[in-house]
């Protein structure tokens, strides 16, 4: 019975032994591949915001001039919303918003949105998604240019009923056999120009924006867009 009882307590104690060697493991693989993600994702960052606003549209790092945002929930960002700010000799010329389509077909899609003070679209770049490889992952500018239709839009342009995929009626571009990511990639845009316009005054004061000039660089922006 002593013996039993010995044995018992040996397999007990492997076992535990076990399973803390094998929790430490799977916890120790989880953090290294969380932080590689992380870090993976901030490269891809880091390279659309170039993308979006290029370095001959500004003489400012746009990795570190930031300015906080009133929080809202119209672009599904948790918290005050951190923007990036594009400038010259000093002046903002544009800024580079975060943004959430949360209703991707699976799941959140995240995206950068830029925009110029009159709120005119300089550029959409998506930084993370699990959409379907080769359906909707041709929100990626590497998989197809349809990410490029938003440059110069507006809330305007198209007006608000237009601003969805053909086949909803709008003007935007579906994916043969997918239709949900584009969908949502493009309303997720639109609530990005509606925070914009709501929030239109906070914003200019937070950059130090003159209001006065808020069309400048506009008609040199269009003529690059028209030479690509």
């Amino acid at each position: 019975m002593a013996a039993l009882a010995q044995s018992i307590r040996r397999s007990a104690i492997g076992l535990g032994l076990f399973a803390v060697i094998t929790g430490g493991t799977i916890a120790f693989t989880q953090q290294l591949t969380a932080d590689r993600i992380k870090e993976q994702r901030a490269r891809a960052e880091a390279a659309a915001l170039y993308e979006i606003i290029p370095e001959s549209e500004h003489d400012n790092d746009l990795l570190n001039d930031t300015v906080t945002l009133p929080a809202s929930d119209r672009i599904a960002i948790q918290g005050p919303v951190p923007a990036r700010v594009a400038r010259r000799a000093g002046e903002p010329t544009g800024l580079i918003l975060p943004a959430v389509a949360p209703d991707g077909y699976s799941g959140d899609i995240q995206l950068l949105v830029g925009i110029d003070l009159s709120g005119e679209v300089l550029g959409v770049r998506v930084t993370s998604h699990r959409e379907t490889p080769g359906l909707g992952d041709r929100i990626e500018l590497k998989k197809s240019n349809w990410v490029l239709s938003f440059e110069g839009r507006s809330l305007g342009n198209p007006d608000p009923r237009n601003w969805n995929v053909k086949k909803n009626g709008g003007v935007f571009d579906q994916f043969t056999g997918a239709t949900i990511t584009p969908r949502a990639v493009v309303k997720a845009v639109q609530h990005t120009l509606i925070y914009f316009r709501q929030n239109r005054p906070a914003i200019l004061e937070a950059i130090g924006a003159d209001t006065t000039g808020q069309r400048q660089g506009a008609g040199r922006r269009q003529h690059n867009r028209e030479q690509r």
